[in-house]
């Protein structure tokens, strides 16, 4: 191999190096490629240089190509920007540009945002918005602000803290109304006998005229009327017949004893009308949940609303139908459920009387 051609393998392989060298940053800078110009104003750059990245959804689509100051205090600096021509489908006259870093102190580079469908396009030279820059030394400022204001308000925690304590220290000693009430038994047993009064008096208040309405809402006119027709316990004989409810397919909701499917009781009052019985009993009972005396009295009232509906709408011996308010009963778990238990005849119905009502079972499945 001669020493010319060498030589000229050589300049070749260089020029072919350059080239690709240019093309690539060519590439890079978008010297290749059809651009359009847009502007953005900002009141500060925060260190953004000329050659700076442009990207539009994150992706590098031009260059800032130069970076003006203005001509006046009351102006803002005008960042010249050259984008590809492929953007500007996206690129709108309501996109905003904002200078951000990757990282906190990496290089700076400018994120333009997509415009609307609605919004018309961007010419050649247009300016569209800006966001102000994040600026590192405001976020500490207002950190520091923060870091101030934690503290102020920790000394405020402490200087109550202290109240407290002193406060704590006077009702300790006995002294004012509240240290008298707890270091003095006679204020203290005053205190809860006015406590037992109220409760009793409120007690009574039930009965009242005025507050009907609150059993008027749950499905009856008055408590008194509950346990009319109400048995103390189940016969021990086993039903011949049983018709079981959830509470919720009959009544308005779990704390009412308004009927609002009665119709799905016509069953057990036609078996009632066609058939012969000894004993009838309406059983209802709760869940676990809730208050106990008041789950009490809504087990009466349901019991006692389903026996009134099947001696109104249908012909039989309603002087042998009962009822029994369970209340909360472990058997059922967090449900509430009406049974109609119907017992043969010769079910004595004296033996269910003048028993404890922890006696009471529920029917078994």
């Amino acid at each position: 191999m001669s020493r010319a051609f060498r030589l000229g393998a050589f300049i070749v392989g260089t020029l072919a190096v350059l080239a690709t060298a240019v093309f690539l940053i060519g590439d890079k800078d978008l010297l290749f490629s059809s651009t359009y110009s847009l502007q953005a104003q900002f009141q500060n750059v925060s260190g953004l240089g000329n050659g700076a990245d442009v990207r539009v959804g994150g992706i590098h689509q031009g260059t800032v190509r130069a970076i003006r100051l203005p001509g006046r205090p009351d102006q803002k600096v005008t960042v010249v920007m050259g984008l590809n021509t492929g953007t500007r489908n996206i690129v709108k006259k309501d996109s905003v540009a904002a200078i951000k870093s990757e990282g906190l102190i990496g290089d700076k580079y400018v994120e333009v945002s997509f415009g609307s469908n609605e919004a018309e396009r961007v010419k050649n030279g247009d300016t569209i918005g800006a966001a102000p820059p994040l600026d590192i030394s405001d976020l500490i400022q207002k950190t520091n602000d923060i870091l101030d204001t934690t503290k102020s308000a920790m000394g405020n925690v402490e200087t109550t803290t202290d109240n407290l304590q002193a406060i704590s220290t006077r009702i300790n000693q006995g002294k004012g109304t509240m240290g008298a009430m707890i270091n003095d038994k006679t204020m203290y047993q005053e205190a809860t006998a006015g406590a037992t009064a109220f409760a009793e008096n409120m007690e009574a208040l039930k009965h009242n005229f005025f507050l009907r309405g609150f059993f008027r809402k749950r499905g009856y006119e008055d408590s008194d009327e509950l346990t009319k027709h109400q048995i103390s316990r189940l016969p021990t004989e086993s039903p011949a017949k049983k018709f079981e409810y959830e509470a919720s397919q009959i009544f308005t909701n779990a704390d009412s004893a308004k009927l609002k499917n009665q119709k799905t009781l016509n069953e057990a009052g036609k078996f009632l009308e066609g058939n012969a019985y000894g004993l009838v009993v309406v059983a209802a009972s709760s869940g676990m949940k809730g208050d106990t005396d008041k789950d009490r009295l809504l087990t009466e009232a349901q019991s006692m609303v389903v026996r009134d509906y099947l001696t109104k709408t249908f012909q039989f011996d309603d002087t042998r139908v009962k009822t029994l308010g369970l209340g909360k009963t472990a058997q059922n778990g967090n449900s509430s459920k009406v049974q109609i238990l119907v017992y043969p005849a010769g079910t004595n119905v004296a033996s269910t009387q003048n028993q404890p009502p922890s006696q009471n079972p529920v029917a078994k499945h």
